[in-house]
Protein backbone atom coordinates (compact mmCIF):
# COMPACT_ATOMS: atom_id res chain seq x y z
CA UNK A 1 0.00 0.00 0.00
CA UNK A 2 2.75 2.15 0.95
CA UNK A 3 3.84 1.72 -3.29
CA UNK A 4 0.61 2.56 -4.01
CA UNK A 5 0.52 5.87 -2.17
CA UNK A 6 4.12 6.78 -3.43
CA UNK A 7 3.02 6.93 -6.62
CA UNK A 8 -0.66 8.16 -6.37
CA UNK A 9 2.16 11.32 -4.78
CA UNK A 10 3.93 11.34 -7.76
CA UNK A 11 0.78 11.44 -10.10
CA UNK A 12 -0.09 14.36 -8.90
CA UNK A 13 2.89 16.13 -8.37
CA UNK A 14 3.90 15.55 -12.19
CA UNK A 15 0.33 17.13 -13.39
CA UNK A 16 0.49 19.72 -11.46
CA UNK A 17 3.86 20.30 -12.62
CA UNK A 18 2.46 19.99 -16.24
CA UNK A 19 -0.07 23.04 -15.50
CA UNK A 20 3.00 25.18 -14.16
CA UNK A 21 5.34 24.54 -17.69
CA UNK A 22 2.01 24.64 -19.93
CA UNK A 23 1.71 28.68 -18.44
CA UNK A 24 5.89 29.27 -19.02
CA UNK A 25 6.11 32.30 -21.72
CA UNK A 26 9.33 33.67 -21.32
CA UNK A 27 12.60 32.66 -21.97
CA UNK A 28 16.24 34.97 -21.44
CA UNK A 29 16.96 35.89 -25.33
CA UNK A 30 13.14 35.80 -26.80
CA UNK A 31 9.61 34.60 -25.59
CA UNK A 32 7.99 31.45 -26.61
CA UNK A 33 4.39 32.08 -26.30
CA UNK A 34 1.30 30.11 -27.68
CA UNK A 35 -1.03 31.35 -30.37
CA UNK A 36 -3.88 30.07 -28.51
CA UNK A 37 -5.23 29.23 -24.90
CA UNK A 38 -4.01 25.69 -24.72
CA UNK A 39 -6.58 23.89 -22.57
CA UNK A 40 -4.53 21.61 -19.31
CA UNK A 41 -6.22 17.91 -19.65
CA UNK A 42 -6.27 15.66 -17.47
CA UNK A 43 -4.47 13.34 -19.12
CA UNK A 44 -0.40 13.31 -19.43
CA UNK A 45 0.35 15.27 -22.98
CA UNK A 46 1.44 13.45 -25.78
CA UNK A 47 4.07 16.03 -26.80
CA UNK A 48 5.96 18.16 -23.39
CA UNK A 49 3.95 21.08 -22.26
CA UNK A 50 6.85 23.63 -23.17
CA UNK A 51 5.92 22.80 -27.17
CA UNK A 52 3.51 23.61 -29.29
CA UNK A 53 3.39 22.72 -32.64
CA UNK A 54 2.35 24.93 -35.38
CA UNK A 55 1.14 27.27 -32.79
CA UNK A 56 4.11 29.28 -31.64
CA UNK A 57 6.18 32.03 -32.42
CA UNK A 58 9.88 32.49 -31.08
CA UNK A 59 10.91 36.41 -30.71
CA UNK A 60 13.97 37.46 -30.06
CA UNK A 61 15.59 40.62 -29.13
CA UNK A 62 18.87 42.08 -29.53
CA UNK A 63 20.73 45.00 -28.51
CA UNK A 64 21.74 47.71 -30.54
CA UNK A 65 24.37 50.37 -30.33
CA UNK A 66 21.37 53.11 -29.22
CA UNK A 67 20.26 52.02 -25.62
CA UNK A 68 16.76 53.76 -26.91
CA UNK A 69 16.07 51.28 -29.34
CA UNK A 70 15.10 47.57 -29.07
CA UNK A 71 15.69 44.95 -31.95
CA UNK A 72 12.83 42.39 -32.30
CA UNK A 73 13.52 39.13 -34.37
CA UNK A 74 9.87 36.85 -34.94
CA UNK A 75 11.94 34.30 -37.17
CA UNK A 76 10.01 35.13 -40.09
CA UNK A 77 9.81 37.92 -43.22
CA UNK A 78 8.26 40.88 -42.30
CA UNK A 79 9.57 42.91 -45.73
CA UNK A 80 9.95 41.62 -48.41
CA UNK A 81 13.10 43.65 -48.78
CA UNK A 82 13.75 47.08 -47.99
CA UNK A 83 12.89 48.95 -44.62
CA UNK A 84 9.82 51.14 -43.50
CA UNK A 85 10.70 53.68 -41.10
CA UNK A 86 7.36 55.42 -38.86
CA UNK A 87 8.65 58.03 -36.97
CA UNK A 88 5.08 58.64 -35.03
CA UNK A 89 1.84 56.98 -34.82
CA UNK A 90 0.55 59.17 -37.65
CA UNK A 91 3.00 58.03 -40.09
CA UNK A 92 1.66 54.47 -39.60
CA UNK A 93 -1.63 54.99 -41.71
CA UNK A 94 0.12 52.54 -44.27
CA UNK A 95 1.08 49.53 -42.02
CA UNK A 96 -1.68 47.20 -39.44
CA UNK A 97 1.65 46.08 -38.00
CA UNK A 98 2.95 49.35 -37.09
CA UNK A 99 -0.41 50.91 -35.97
CA UNK A 100 -0.90 48.06 -32.82
CA UNK A 101 2.95 48.62 -31.98
CA UNK A 102 1.93 52.63 -31.38
CA UNK A 103 -0.61 51.75 -29.13
CA UNK A 104 2.07 50.08 -26.38
CA UNK A 105 2.97 53.02 -24.07
CA UNK A 106 6.56 53.99 -24.33
CA UNK A 107 6.48 53.01 -27.80
CA UNK A 108 8.81 56.29 -30.00
CA UNK A 109 9.12 55.05 -33.37
CA UNK A 110 9.03 52.20 -35.38
CA UNK A 111 11.50 50.46 -37.85
CA UNK A 112 10.48 47.50 -40.35
CA UNK A 113 13.63 45.82 -42.11
CA UNK A 114 13.33 42.39 -44.11
CA UNK A 115 13.34 39.96 -41.19
CA UNK A 116 13.37 42.45 -37.57
CA UNK A 117 11.59 45.56 -36.22
CA UNK A 118 13.17 48.56 -33.90
CA UNK A 119 11.17 49.76 -31.70
CA UNK A 120 12.98 53.39 -29.91
CA UNK A 121 11.07 54.07 -26.50
CA UNK A 122 9.85 57.51 -25.97
CA UNK A 123 11.34 57.79 -22.43
CA UNK A 124 15.05 56.85 -21.82
CA UNK A 125 14.06 56.24 -18.07
CA UNK A 126 11.15 53.18 -18.69
CA UNK A 127 12.94 49.84 -18.33
CA UNK A 128 12.53 47.73 -21.28
CA UNK A 129 11.57 45.26 -19.09
CA UNK A 130 7.88 46.89 -18.96
CA UNK A 131 8.17 47.85 -22.89
CA UNK A 132 8.83 44.11 -23.88
CA UNK A 133 5.97 41.73 -23.04
CA UNK A 134 3.75 43.95 -24.69
CA UNK A 135 5.47 44.44 -27.57
CA UNK A 136 6.05 40.67 -27.29
CA UNK A 137 2.40 40.12 -27.24
CA UNK A 138 1.61 42.68 -29.97
CA UNK A 139 4.03 40.98 -32.35
CA UNK A 140 2.23 37.67 -32.06
CA UNK A 141 -0.88 38.36 -31.60
CA UNK A 142 -0.50 40.46 -35.46
CA UNK A 143 0.61 37.47 -36.76
CA UNK A 144 -2.15 35.42 -35.94
CA UNK A 145 -4.95 37.90 -37.53
CA UNK A 146 -3.48 37.10 -41.29
CA UNK A 147 -3.28 40.80 -41.86
CA UNK A 148 -0.63 42.35 -43.91
CA UNK A 149 2.40 43.82 -42.71
CA UNK A 150 2.06 46.93 -45.11
CA UNK A 151 -0.97 47.90 -47.24
CA UNK A 152 -0.73 46.67 -50.57
CA UNK A 153 -0.24 50.31 -52.39
CA UNK A 154 2.45 50.92 -49.54
CA UNK A 155 5.96 50.23 -50.76
CA UNK A 156 9.53 50.26 -48.81
CA UNK A 157 11.60 52.99 -48.96
CA UNK A 158 14.01 53.20 -52.92
CA UNK A 159 15.90 56.11 -52.37
CA UNK A 160 18.76 54.35 -52.27
CA UNK A 161 18.23 51.95 -54.89
CA UNK A 162 20.11 52.65 -58.47
CA UNK A 163 18.05 54.64 -61.31
CA UNK A 164 18.50 54.85 -64.57
CA UNK A 165 18.76 58.85 -64.00
CA UNK A 166 21.93 58.37 -62.21
CA UNK A 167 25.00 59.75 -63.26
CA UNK A 168 28.51 57.85 -62.78
CA UNK A 169 29.40 58.54 -59.34
CA UNK A 170 25.77 59.13 -57.59
CA UNK A 171 25.67 55.59 -58.89
CA UNK A 172 28.49 54.50 -57.30
CA UNK A 173 27.19 55.87 -54.29
CA UNK A 174 24.55 54.24 -54.04
CA UNK A 175 25.89 50.83 -55.07
CA UNK A 176 28.07 51.32 -51.79
CA UNK A 177 25.51 52.18 -49.68
CA UNK A 178 22.70 49.48 -50.98
CA UNK A 179 25.47 46.73 -50.87
CA UNK A 180 28.23 47.37 -48.13
CA UNK A 181 26.54 50.18 -45.70
CA UNK A 182 23.20 49.44 -45.46
CA UNK A 183 23.55 45.65 -44.56
CA UNK A 184 25.72 46.49 -41.55
CA UNK A 185 23.76 49.49 -40.49
CA UNK A 186 20.60 46.84 -40.22
CA UNK A 187 22.49 44.15 -38.85
CA UNK A 188 22.29 46.63 -35.93
CA UNK A 189 18.61 47.53 -35.63
CA UNK A 190 19.30 50.66 -38.32
CA UNK A 191 18.82 52.10 -41.80
CA UNK A 192 20.40 54.89 -44.08
CA UNK A 193 18.89 56.34 -46.90
CA UNK A 194 20.15 58.64 -49.80
CA UNK A 195 18.65 61.97 -49.73
CA UNK A 196 21.23 63.56 -52.49
CA UNK A 197 24.83 64.24 -54.05
CA UNK A 198 26.07 67.87 -54.12
CA UNK A 199 29.05 70.24 -54.00
CA UNK A 200 30.89 66.84 -52.92
CA UNK A 201 28.25 66.58 -50.08
CA UNK A 202 26.28 63.28 -49.77
CA UNK A 203 23.11 63.46 -47.51
CA UNK A 204 21.83 60.95 -45.75
CA UNK A 205 19.13 59.76 -43.41
CA UNK A 206 19.54 57.91 -40.18
CA UNK A 207 16.75 55.43 -39.40
CA UNK A 208 16.00 53.17 -36.52
CA UNK A 209 18.43 52.90 -33.90
CA UNK A 210 20.65 55.04 -35.87
CA UNK A 211 18.47 57.98 -34.92
CA UNK A 212 19.89 60.24 -31.57
CA UNK A 213 22.11 57.58 -31.24
CA UNK A 214 25.35 58.67 -29.27
CA UNK A 215 27.63 56.74 -31.63
CA UNK A 216 25.68 58.15 -35.39
CA UNK A 217 28.39 60.83 -35.62
CA UNK A 218 30.94 58.55 -35.49
CA UNK A 219 29.40 55.81 -37.20
CA UNK A 220 28.88 59.27 -40.67
CA UNK A 221 31.95 60.67 -40.30
CA UNK A 222 34.70 57.39 -39.43
CA UNK A 223 32.18 54.67 -41.09
CA UNK A 224 30.52 56.03 -43.89
CA UNK A 225 32.65 59.05 -44.68
CA UNK A 226 36.09 57.01 -44.81
CA UNK A 227 34.58 54.33 -47.17
CA UNK A 228 32.73 56.42 -49.62
CA UNK A 229 35.94 58.47 -49.81
CA UNK A 230 38.44 55.73 -50.44
CA UNK A 231 36.61 54.61 -53.25
CA UNK A 232 35.07 57.58 -54.79
CA UNK A 233 37.21 60.70 -54.99
CA UNK A 234 34.77 63.10 -55.41
CA UNK A 235 32.75 62.54 -52.11
CA UNK A 236 34.02 65.75 -49.53
CA UNK A 237 32.01 64.85 -46.48
CA UNK A 238 28.70 63.32 -45.40
CA UNK A 239 26.07 64.53 -43.72
CA UNK A 240 22.64 63.62 -41.57
CA UNK A 241 19.38 65.38 -42.71
CA UNK A 242 16.29 65.05 -41.11
CA UNK A 243 12.66 65.24 -42.47
CA UNK A 244 9.99 67.79 -40.87
CA UNK A 245 8.05 65.05 -39.47
CA UNK A 246 11.35 63.46 -37.83
CA UNK A 247 12.28 66.65 -36.22
CA UNK A 248 8.24 66.87 -34.98
CA UNK A 249 8.35 63.49 -33.78
CA UNK A 250 11.96 63.98 -31.47
CA UNK A 251 10.40 67.69 -30.34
Amino acid sequence: MATYRQVGRLLGVAAKLSRSLAGIGYQSSGLHWPSHNTGVTHRWPQHPPWVFPARTMFVQTQETPNPNTLKFLPGRTILESGTMNFAGPRDAYSSPLARQLFRIDGVKSVLLGPDFITITRSDANMDWKVIKPDVFAAIMDFFTTGLPVVNEDSTPSADTAPSDDDDEVVAMIKELLETRIRPTVQEDGGDIVYRGFEDGVVKLKLQGSCTSCPSSIVTLKNGIQNMLQFYIPEVESVEEVKDEVDEAARA
